[in-house]
């Protein structure tokens, strides 16, 4: 066998002619944008791009839609809250008057009774 021979400089400039004709001719080689495949791709890509967009619009409003029951929820809640605050105020404001009633008919009685002596 014989040795590694160490490629000259006319042979690595060779080299990267070569290579750089190479990648030239690849390029040549694909198709022009007037091309009924590249064409066709590129309406590809737009119909998912469109479909894409729908479906987005789509989650959108149902997001936005969710979002506006839970609002409507969450304001409901605190009506019935507030309401039953009001209700439990007024209970208690009702009981506190008939204690209060029941109280001054005792200290009433307690007078009456003491002034018949």
């Amino acid at each position: 066998m014989s040795g590694f021979k160490e490629p000259d400089f006319a042979d690595r400039q060779k080299a990267a002619q070569q290579a750089k004709q190479n990648l030239l001719n690849k390029f040549r080689a694909q198709p022009g944008p007037d091309d009924p495949a590249v064409a066709a791709r590129l309406a590809e890509r737009a119909a998912v791009a469109a479909a894409r967009a729908k479906a987005q619009e789509a989650r959108d409003a149902a997001k936005a839609e969710r979002k506006r029951r839970e609002a409507q929820a969450l304001a409901e809640a605190a009506a019935t809250l507030v309401r039953e605050k009001e209700e439990e105020a007024a209970r208690q404001a009702a009981l506190e008057a008939e204690q209060k009633a029941k109280r001054d008919a005792r200290y009433a009685a307690r007078k009456t009774k003491g002034k018949k002596k």
